[in-house]
């Protein structure tokens, strides 16, 4: 018996030893966190400081990748301006503009213009639209024959939201990339013109038929026709009553041959027409005997394709603007009131002021608001 408790008594010693000595350890271990923790405090940054506290059964895990911002939901996107992209010297490849695509400038002349002799000029060419102002003489391209309708679009719609159904409803072509595309002779289209003065449009259509066929041998028609009109030379070569055989006016032959003998002397040109500012342009073609500032208008908005053109003198485009602002335009008809009967000179200037540079297509849409047929009008030019 008393082998056994002797036993027992020393393997409760034993326990308790091994017991003191691990209450020893775990005393140790604690006064050494202890003693740890104020220099880790001192250890931490702001950011840790700021942090929350986090208990002993969280999990770290690595910071989240913060979200992308959504862009602002906007009906009109505008495209980032054309100095963002790099326009390209000979030899490099032509992406990101198109095979026809070409720089362009609102201001400028965007259409290609022919020669009398076939040649082809346009305001810009890729190696020419990044040259500086001061020494090509003309504005920086701002974006591109592939971008021009797009950024007018988008900016009339950003100036006024009432623009947008009017955009979405009709596609103007002749300011589209194919519509830019298109090339123009600038002596036949103003010629033209003056031959559509006060007829109808089979009227003019049938002038010009036998106007050409005077020059020519043989009749020609479509596209043979279209590049057989005569050389400004040969125009200004003939006498009036020569030119009077297509069923023109007395003073329509003397307007058409006085147009062609300015041709003919290099006052005018086809380059001339690109190079000219707005201005200028008009300065220069109302000179011409036969061509007044309306056609002057037309000229630069459906031949040359400049973008900021616009005619107060138009009454379709004043009509459409006044339907356009919410006026009842049936009743300003039959009140009547002479030439602004719709709206005045002043209100026209002032509305249409914010859509610049972009002008000539918030004129045509204004046309399209009351349903001009512009097609009819762009074919009499």
């Amino acid at each position: 018996m008393s082998t056994r408790i002797t036993r027992s008594a020393s393997t409760r010693s034993g326990l308790s030893e091994a017991q003191n000595q691990k209450a020893s350890v775990t005393s140790i271990s604690n006064a050494e966190t202890k003693a740890s923790k104020p220099s880790a405090k001192k250890r931490r940054t702001d950011a840790e400081k700021t942090s929350p506290k986090l208990s002993s059964t969280t999990k770290m895990e690595p910071p989240a990748t913060p979200p992308a911002k959504r862009p602002k939901k906007n009906s009109a996107i505008i495209r980032p301006p054309i100095e963002t992209v790099a326009l390209h010297a000979p030899g490099k490849d032509m992406s990101p503009l198109a095979a026809n695509e070409r720089p362009a400038e609102p201001h400028m002349t965007n259409a290609p213009l022919v020669t009398p002799r076939g040649s082809k000029l346009v305001a810009y060419t890729n190696e020419t639209a990044d040259i500086s102002p001061s020494k090509s003489g003309v504005p920086r391209a701002t974006t591109t024959t592939g971008h021009l309708l797009e950024d007018a679009c988008n900016h009339l719609v950003t100036v006024d939201a009432r623009m947008e159904p009017l955009v979405k409803k009709h596609y103007c072509k002749m300011f589209s990339p194919e519509g830019l595309a298109d090339p123009v002779e600038p002596f036949q289209n103003l010629c033209t013109g003056i031959m559509s003065q006060q007829v109808s449009g089979a009227a003019a259509s049938s002038i010009k038929k036998k106007f050409i066929g005077l020059f020519n041998d043989e009749p020609l028609e479509g596209e043979e026709a279209k590049w057989a009109f005569p050389t400004p030379q040969a125009v200004a070569a003939k006498d009036v009553p020569f030119l009077r055989q297509a069923g023109l006016s007395q003073r329509k032959a003397e307007y058409i041959q006085g147009l062609a003998e300015k041709f003919a002397s290099g006052e005018l040109s086809a380059k001339v027409l690109i190079d000219a500012t707005y201005e200028d342009l008009v300065e220069k073609l109302i000179a011409v005997r036969g061509l007044g500032l309306w056609s002057v208008e037309m000229f630069a908005c459906f031949t040359l394709k400049r973008m900021d053109v616009f005619s107060t003198g138009d009454l379709g485009v004043q009509r459409g603007m006044a339907a356009f602002v919410g006026r009842d335009v049936n009743k300003l008809k039959a009140k009547g009131g002479g030439k602004w009967k719709y709206m005045s000179e002043k209100d026209m200037l002032e509305i249409a002021a914010p859509f610049a540079p972009y002008r000539t297509l918030f004129m045509w849409y204004m046309w399209r608001a009351e349903d001009v047929n512009v097609d009819a009008l762009q074919d009499a030019l």
